[in-house]
């Protein structure tokens, strides 16, 4: 598929989705459409276990475009960007944002939907929207489970913007890089999880997502499950496993 607002790239088991509307990628209901299709051919490949959001210009996003929340367009607008992060809860692989520059708004929601952010240290993160008369529904839902509460208030109901710094220290962020060594620093950090098995990755993240809530008992009986019924039924888990014995690197088919 042609895109205009964003590229797309598979390379081995990662999928890249490159935010390429500079300066600022600003998120449109074109580019909105163009992000769902690009996770919908994400979604296709089930060799895929890492999917990553990166930005060309100046910002990551400073957000959804304010023309379209007005009256005529904005149930249009909310189904789109909504669709955005069903499609990445269907996703079962690892999540990064790789972030440069601004994320704010919508392109912040983004950001933090995912598993992982490693961002450059003169990156910020804002939720603005308080001050223009709405909320951000994403980040309502999100941040409760991430950050401590006391900052989430502050965070949205003040519309205040939070430097990278501040961001690593409240769990925001992930992972903090000098802003001049950004591309080399995340192409680095994406490698420490593609050299991994797909399937390992996946069913990692459903023992996290699964058990999370959980009492320990509870948490135990379906961490359990998962690794018995389904883990250890996989080639890469027999694979690893066989080839930490033979003191082998293991070959990974991701099944």
């Amino acid at each position: 598929m042609d895109y205009n607002y964003i590229t797309c790239e598979k390379s081995h088991n990662v999928f890249y989705i490159t935010l390429n509307s500079p300066p600022l990628n600003i998120l449109n209901i074109a580019m909105m459409n163009e992000i769902n299709s690009g996770l919908d051919e994400a979604l296709e490949y089930k060799d895929i276990g890492v999917l990553v959001f990166k930005n060309n210009g100046k910002a990551f996003s400073a957000g959804v475009d304010v023309e379209d929340h007005t009256g005529d367009k904005v149930d249009e607008m909310i189904e789109v960007f909504h669709g955005i992060f069903r499609r990445l809860d269907k996703f079962e692989g690892l999540t990064i944002a790789g972030v440069k520059g601004a994320a704010l708004g919508g392109g912040c929601e983004l950001a933090i939907f995912c598993d992982l952010i490693i961002a450059s240290d003169r990156s910020k993160f804002a939720q603005p929207e308080i001050a223009v008369g709405v909320y951000p529904p994403i980040a309502i839902i999100h941040l409760q489970n991430r950050c401590p509460q006391k900052f989430v208030y502050d965070f949205l109901l003040s519309g205040s913007t939070v430097k990278a710094n501040d961001a690593l220290n409240v769990g925001l962020i992930s992972k903090l890089v000098p802003d001049e060594a950004f591309d080399d620093e995340l192409e680095k950090y994406v490698k420490g999880f593609s050299g991994k098995s797909s399937i390992v990755l996946k069913l990692t993240k459903k023992a996290l997502r699964k058990s999370a809530g959980l009492n320990f008992i509870d948490s135990l009986r379906v961490v359990e499950d998962i690794y018995l019924n389904e883990l250890m039924k996989t080639h890469d888990a027999n694979e690893g496993l066989t080839a930490f014995l033979e003191k082998r690197k293991p070959s990974w088919n991701h099944s």
